[in-house]
C-alpha cells in the first residue's frame, strides 16, 4: 500500500481541519518514515525476491518495532499524545491516532501473512491482496481518490499555489506509485531504505501545500501545525 496511506491523510482534514496535511501526512505514513532508519541499523530486514507478490518484489522478512500492531498502536498514541500537548486538541489527537493505525489495518489488507500482531515471536497475519494487481489497483485508486476528494472538499485555496501545488502532489504520487508498479526491482535493502528516506520530502510538501489552502467553512487564517 502506497497512496492509499496518503489517501487517509487527505481524509484526515475532514474530521481534523484545523491540522495540517503535512502533520496528516506523518501520521499516516509514520511506520514507513521509522521503518527505513531501522533497516540501515540493522533492528529490521527487507529482502528483495522478484515475483514473491504479483505487486511487490519485497519479503518483509523482520519489521517488529515498526509494524507490529502492538507497536503501532504505541507509535499512535506517543504521537497523537505529543500533538495533544503541543496543540491541546483532543480531537486532532484521536484524528491522528487513528491515521496511525489505519496504516497497519490497510497492510493487512495488501500483505501477504507477514505482519506481526507482538513485536516478539507470534502470530503473523496479512490478507493478500498484493497477489491480485488489478484487485490492488482497484482498492488503492479508490482509497486514494476519495481521500483527496474529501480534502478538496474541506479546503479551499488561499491563492493560485492552493491549486497548482496540491495539484503537482497528487500527480506526483500517482507518478511514483505507477514507477513502483511497473519499475524495475531495486537492487537491495540499502536502496529501499534510502529511497524510503525520501518520503520526508512528501510531509514536506503537503505542509506547504496547506499553507496555501484553508478550511472551507472558515475564514481564511494560517494553517495549524
Amino acid at each position: 500500500m502506497f497512496v492509499g496511506h496518503f489517501g487517509v491523510g487527505f481524509a484526515g482534514k475532514a474530521a481534523a481541519p484545523r491540522v495540517s496535511l503535512g502533520t496528516l501526512f506523518l501520521a499516516a505514513q509514520l511506520v514507513d518514515l521509522l521503518w527505513p532508519t531501522l533497516l540501515l541499523l540493522g533492528l529490521e530486514r527487507v529482502e528483495v525476491s522478484p515475483g514473491i507478490t504479483r505487486v511487490t518484489p519485497l519479503d518483509f522478512v523482520s519489521y517488529p518495532i515498526s509494524h507490529s500492531l502492538l507497536a503501532v498502536v504505541l507509535w499512535g498514541a506517543l504521537f497523537a499524545g505529543v500533538h495533544h500537548v503541543a496543540r491541546r486538541s483532543a480531537a486532532g489527537a484521536a484524528v491522528l491516532f487513528g491515521a496511525v493505525v489505519s496504516h497497519w489495518l490497510l497492510d493487512l489488507l495488501t500483505h501477504r501473512p507477514d505482519l506481526p500482531l507482538l513485536p516478539g515471536s507470534g502470530p503473523k497475519v496479512g490478507l493478500g491482496l498484493w497477489g491480485s494487481l488489478p484487485g490492488t489497483l482497484a482498492v488503492e485508486l479508490a482509497l486514494f481518490a476519495a481521500g483527496v476528494a474529501l480534502y478538496v472538499r474541506a479546503t479551499r485555496p488561499r491563492d493560485r499555489a492552493g491549486t497548482w501545488a496540491l495539484a503537482g502532489l497528487v500527480a506526483f504520487l500517482l507518478a511514483v506509485y505507477a514507477a513502483n508498479l511497473f519499475g524495475g526491482a531495486p537492487p537491495d535493502s540499502k536502496a529501499i531504505a534510502w529511497a524510503g528516506h525520501a518520503q520526508w520530502l512528501l510531509v514536506l510538501w503537503a505542509w506547504a501545500v496547506d499553507r496555501h489552502r484553508v478550511p472551507a467553512v472558515v475564514s481564511a487564517t494560517p494553517a495549524a501545525a
